[in-house]
């Protein structure tokens, strides 16, 4: 097959000294890949390794199918480690299905294989028209970003990296050079069941497109391609434009300003929820509708709302920003008195200090108030907002309503209940930090004492 030379070539798949580890299930399409660069070994220069999982789920079938293997590649002289794993026992203890939890099992042994010989490279198998279906199943899954691209020829893979030679060949390619070696593999009956979504890409919807193009998999193949290079190229391009955009971000949750937001191209906006949601969802239980659902919420012109995705993760919009987080907005109250000094560790995460001071504050800030001893009536109190709160402005007369205020100053609904109240032993609120000060607050340019409260991160 000098179209898979080629196709090895032009990736530079196979490194001279290298030694690359062969997956083979003793069906045509991995049994003539071991053949295949077992045959050409010493034009690549590499050392060639088969690698066998019985997943025994098929009983004595199976255990006859990697005693196959094991003949087959003692006839060719190549070293060949074959290992039974109960992948039945593993899917229930994981709760997978089985062909996750095949995979799941296969994977972990090839990984700990490559360790064991320190090998460069992982061959998989996996042909053209494999790549045409799981482009063509992907699409019609709603799949986005770089799952479009279908199968990679080259991934990393634990200590090397995982290579596919055989994308270049079709399934009738590789029959044909089963049957001009004698080879004579084994089939495995459950890719004949309609069953499984590829099956069916497989028997219905491929021979369809394969008549209208023989060469099919060369345009599927060019496609994966290219379209994976120009992704690569939009992702940085998105991670760049997503500095401006993104305010905070921790493991659990990302700000973003919806203003930076609406003003980035579309399809940066589609890359960018995208980026952010792969971040927070590492499982990518999110598709093509949940990215156009985030985008249409943010675009909305209605200031604050709140949307729900999979995994509980929520988008919750309110005023300039829009926050994508799996905790729900606290509704829980807090209420805490406070020594003096002292310090109170709070539900947010911010610590509370009060200290007392004499002399004549030099520094002023939205994070520390400044109480004159005069006029403290103890106990102070730390505690979450309250429903009719309200609080006499410094610099203003009269009262005004605690929700006022955190409307004009545009705090998020779901901070509302985290920012602290404090007030004093009458009752009055005194200081909301970061917010408003009360008229309580008096700083003299003469020596005096004072009880200083800080409101400072941990």
């Amino acid at each position: 097959m000098q179209n898979v030379c080629a196709f090895i070539e032009k990736h530079q798949l196979l490194q001279k000294n290298s030694t690359v580890i062969v997956g083979v299930s003793g069906g045509p399409d991995s049994l003539a890949l071991l053949h295949f660069l077992n045959t050409f070994k010493d034009q690549f220069g590499i050392t060639v390794i088969a690698a066998h999982v019985d997943h025994m789920f098929r009983g004595i079938e199976s255990q006859k199918e990697m005693e196959f293997v094991i003949n087959f590649c003692r006839e060719l002289n190549i070293p060949c480690y074959a290992k039974q794993i109960n992948a039945a026992r593993y899917a229930e203890k994981h709760r997978l299905n089985a062909q996750q939890a095949a995979r799941e099992c296969r994977y972990q042994f090839f990984l700990e294989l490559m360790d064991q010989l320190q090998a460069d490279a992982l061959a998989l198998a996996h042909h053209g028209d494999d790549q045409i279906e799981t482009i063509l199943m992907n699409l019609v899954r709603g799949t986005i970003g770089k799952g479009l691209a279908g199968i990679p020829v080259i991934r990393p893979f634990g200590r090397g990296r995982i290579i596919r030679p055989f994308l270049a060949a079709t399934k009738d390619e590789i029959l044909k050079y089963c049957e001009e070696f004698q080879l004579a593999p084994r089939f495995d009956p459950s890719n004949e069941k309609d069953t499984y979504t590829r099956n069916r890409f497989r028997k219905y919807v491929l021979p369809f497109l394969k008549k209208e193009n023989k060469r099919l998999h060369e345009h599927f193949q060019y496609f994966s391609e290219v379209f994976l290079d120009d992704e690569r190229f939009l992702e940085e391009l998105t991670k760049e434009k997503l500095n401006k955009v993104v305010i905070r971000k921790t493991n659990s949750s990302v700000t973003i300003h919806k203003q930076e937001y609406k003003k980035l191209p579309d399809p940066i906006k589609r890359r960018a929820v995208y980026q952010i949601l792969n971040d927070l969802i590492k499982s990518g239980s999110f598709s093509a509708v949940h990215i156009e659902n985030v985008n249409e919420f943010l675009m909305k012109a209605h200031p604050s709302g709140m949307l729900h995705l999979p995994m509980g993760l929520k988008v919750i919009k309110s005023y300039d920003e829009c926050t994508f987080t799996f905790q729900s907005p606290n509704s829980e109250s807090f209420c805490y008195t406070v020594p003096v000094p002292g310090k109170i560790h709070l539900p947010n995460g911010k610590i509370f200090f009060t200290e007392t001071f004499f002399g004549i504050p030099s520094y002023k800030g939205d994070d520390v108030f400044y109480l004159p001893k005069k006029w403290y009536v103890p106990p102070l109190i730390i505690r979450s907002r309250k429903k009719g709160d309200k609080m006499t402005i410094k610099g203003m007369n009269g009262t005004k309503k605690v929700k006022d205020i955190f409307i004009d100053k545009k705090i998020p609904r779901e901070e509302r209940n985290l920012l602290p109240i404090v007030e004093n032993g009458n009752g009055q609120i005194i200081w909301i930090p970061l917010v408003k000060k009360s008229n309580l607050e008096e700083i003299s340019i003469t020596n005096e004492s004072y009880i200083v409260l800080q409101y400072k991160e941990q």
